[in-house]
């Protein structure tokens, strides 16, 4: 009986000692997965907030594509200055307000530095992985070292640019005097005009508007920003498996061409090359390939693909986009007289009849302040040509993974309540102080910030100022008969930019102004 007694006492203690043992289990495996549960949405809270993406569509249903700034700085007024948005399925995180943009782009650059491929990229490797806009690593830091060197040794900033622009001026006027005063579009010949700046810096030389291989490349690079921000590349970008035939659209066609003529003119010149005496940007680039080569270091940065998407980047970011800020500027003055009275006044009393300089500048604090405003309002870059972390970051709070699109909202910069007193007014006055002197204004950023910023603000800067005084000395710009300056539409039409609708303005001679008052 005892050792019966003895048997039962050791199974129920066997039997204590397993549900003990299943107890601290279960126990064991309940606190891992409330600790995994709790991490992931610690983790979770920690990433930028943002509306509730639906599968495959992500938010599109809360956004306009047609006007996707405006809707994210509508989401910014609920989400905060960083958030996060699901295009698609590729997840964004979006930047908004100047504090935010530059804490971003300028404190945290290397974080917040590199760029986004878009996915039609993937056809387009030599075109987007070289040159300066979407490239990334070594490639791209000596590339844009080697274009701001160059760039500047060839007059960008300098008096040598400042003497091509005024030559080219005068070509512009001759076009403009042809109108006789009579309605025209100033799209074309203004694009011709400030293209052939940027010609003249790379190739050497500049081209007769008339010239066909000219106008082919000029025409082409414009359509190719419309096209890159068209609705069916952005559907494209998000959902590269359906949308696969849009691939073989117009705009690959549109690249491939442009490339193909961008290697033309370079071998063009190559064929001529003195290394002694470069003529221009591309020059420049053939003589240092040529002196590596010479070297014996055959495998680097400096060959043709390189060069040939170097050159179209430039090309692209010194033509296009200056000229649509130019036509801004001459449609806000047909819009509000009274301000281009002042601009004029101002100029009359200041420079007179004689050519106007880079060095008046500082003698003319109402039109800098108007060509800046007109930077501001015309806005022609809502979004920055997108970003991507190279690195985990912590930000406002915020971890942000590497590999994350960013996209650093330039309009809610220049329409930032907290920093411009009137935002959605054309007002020269956020650029005066109360004497009538300029100042400048941090959250001003048309060329974006930090280490993508644009390599040509320089000469774009320059051109602005002697293209818009110059036209503002010889002409008065007007509605065409019968349309008042209350009916000028300053509705944007929306691609990769933000461009006046079609317009036309009449260039009236100051001269037959002042000699019709005196008659």
């Amino acid at each position: 009986m005892g050792g019966l007694r003895s048997k039962s006492y050791n199974m129920l203690l066997l039997e204590e000692l397993l549900q003990s043992y299943v107890t601290v289990a279960l126990m064991l495996v309940l606190m891992c997965i409330f600790v995994s549960f709790f991490s992931r949405s610690k983790d979770q809270r920690r990433e930028p907030p943002g509306p509730q993406p639906l599968p495959l569509l992500g938010n599109l249903l809360q956004v306009d594509l047609k006007r996707l700034d405006r809707s994210l700085v509508d989401l910014s007024k609920k989400y905060g200055s960083v958030f996060t948005v699901h295009l698609g399925p590729q997840k964004v995180v979006i930047l908004a307000g100047y504090k935010t943009v530059k804490q971003a782009l300028v404190n945290h650059a290397v974080e917040f530095g590199e760029r986004r491929i878009p996915q039609f990229g993937n056809d387009l490797s030599n075109s987007l992985s070289n040159g300066i806009i979407f490239a990334n690593g070594d490639s791209w830091k000596e590339m844009r070292r080697f274009a701001l060197s160059n760039l500047r040794d060839f007059g960008m900033g300098r008096k040598a640019a400042e003497d091509k622009i005024i030559e080219e001026i005068q070509y512009l006027i001759e076009v403009f005097e042809r109108h006789e005063g009579q309605p025209f579009s100033t799209a074309q010949s203004m694009n011709y005009a400030v293209s052939n700046i940027i010609c003249s810096i790379l190739y050497g030389s500049r081209f007769e508007y008339s010239d066909k291989e000219f106008k082919l490349m000029v025409d082409r690079a414009n359509d190719n920003f419309r096209l890159a921000g068209s609705l069916l590349v952005q559907l494209f970008d998000m959902y590269p498996w359906i949308f696969q035939w849009v691939n073989r659209m117009r705009f690959n066609r549109s690249v491939a061409d442009n490339r193909n003529q961008i290697k033309q003119l370079i071998g063009r010149l190559q064929e001529t090359l003195n290394v002694k005496m470069c003529r221009g940007f591309v020059d420049s680039f053939l003589a240092h390939k040529q002196k590596l080569e010479d070297s014996g270091i055959t495998d680097s940065y400096y060959n043709i693909e390189n060069l040939v998407s170097t050159a179209g980047n430039l090309f692209a970011a010194g033509s296009d986009t200056t000229s649509i800020t130019l036509r801004w500027g001459l449609l806000l003055m047909a819009k509000y007289p009274q301000i281009q009275d002042q601009v004029q006044e101002e100029l009359s009393r200041v420079v007179g009849s004689r050519q106007v300089r880079v060095e008046d500048r500082r003698n003319l604090p109402y039109t800098d302040a108007v060509i800046h405003e007109t930077q501001r309002l015309a806005n022609i870059f809502p979004l920055a040509v997108p970003h991507k972390t190279s690195q985990d970051v912590t930000f406002q709070g915020f971890f942000i993974r590497a590999g994350t699109t960013v996209f650093p909202l330039l309009t809610s910069v220049h329409h930032d309540e907290s920093e411009w007193e009137s935002p959605n007014s054309f007002n020269p006055s956020h650029f005066l102080d109360t004497e009538g002197k300029f100042i400048n204004r941090d959250a001003f950023m048309p060329f974006s910030a930090g280490r993508r910023a644009c390599p040509g603000e320089s000469l774009a800067r320059m051109e602005l100022f002697l293209f818009f005084t110059s036209l503002l000395q010889r002409f008065c710009f007007t509605p065409p008969p019968g349309v008042k300056e209350d009916d000028l539409d300053l509705t944007p039409v929306v691609s990769f930019t933000l461009t006046p609708s079609p317009h036309e303005l009449c260039a009236v001679s100051r001269e037959g102004i002042k000699n019709e008052y005196m008659g």
